[in-house]
């Protein structure tokens, strides 16, 4: 007789994005299905939503947009940012969302940045250093933690700053403070920089979280080129035991979005 196949396990917390998935139905329902489903749940723009309605929904979040306006390297721009995650704390304790997400700019409605940048100085790389240590001292001092996104300048953000996850790996590394993590985006890294597998095992002891999607198209993970269930296999090798987002538009039917996702991280 041969043996039996091995039981799944599912060794990361999987969390969905409620702005992508569902997207034609009431925020309220969107939680509910992902909560039904086993699913954390992450937000946007905190100012677009009902705040008291997502705290009594009795969704699990895994994070939000940690900031309203501001960028890291320069002086006002950070003052801005710094004000504003100041005012984005609160709203994560009413929900109990453990992670506030930045970039290294505010982003407009298309994604693009506020302020768009050519040339990354070396001022401006100790200014955005300098602000997030303001950053994660706020962190500390709040109980919360700040995650720091990469994106990609290719298809999606053009003119972002510290946009590569090479960037914001060595901005988080250069702080090194628990209230300062990486956000750590597979799809904007396999676009602008590829070789994944490698990427997070550097950035394995700053990841706060991980997200996903597939190339091209921003879909979920079967649609397109990256091979998900490898760069699942080798974070679980790693030990990575945190979570891991959707930030994915499905290709068509989203119940089937959410299945290729959980089976793609399921080992």
């Amino acid at each position: 007789m041969s043996p039996s196949p091995a039981a799944a396990t599912q060794p990361f917390t999987l969390a969905v994005c409620a702005e992508t998935v569902f997207a034609g139905r009431p925020v309220a329902e969107r939680l509910e299905r992902l909560t039904e489903a086993g699913f954390l749940v992450e937000i946007w723009d905190w100012t677009k939503h009902d705040v008291d309605a997502l705290a009594r929904s009795g969704a699990r979040f895994s994070s939000m947009t940690g900031y309203i306006a501001g960028t890291l390297a320069d002086e006002a721009g950070s003052d801005e940012l710094l004000r504003t995650a100041r005012q984005s704390i609160p709203i994560a304790k009413a929900i109990d969302c453990p992670r506030l997400n930045l970039h290294g700019t505010g982003l407009d409605g298309k994604g693009l940045p506020v302020v768009p940048c050519a040339v990354v100085t070396g001022a401006m790389w100790l200014k955005a250093v300098d602000t997030l240590r303001r950053i994660a001292d706020l962190g500390e001092e709040a109980g919360v933690t700040f995650v720091l996104e990469n994106l990609n300048e290719a298809v999606d953000h053009p003119g972002t700053p510290f946009a590569r996850a090479a960037d914001t790996l060595a901005l988080v590394a250069a702080v090194d403070r628990p209230s300062l993590r990486l956000n750590l985006d597979l799809y904007h890294a396999q676009i602008g920089e590829g070789n994944l597998i490698e990427l997070c095992r550097r950035a394995l002891p700053y990841i706060g979280e991980i997200q996903v999607a597939d190339v091209p198209g921003r879909h979920e993970p079967g649609t397109g080129e990256i091979a998900y269930p490898a760069v699942a296999r080798a974070l679980n090798e790693m030990g990575y035991r945190g979570v891991i987002g959707l930030e994915a538009w499905p290709q068509g039917d989203d119940d089937l979005a959410l299945r290729r996702f959980r089976e793609a991280f399921t080992l």
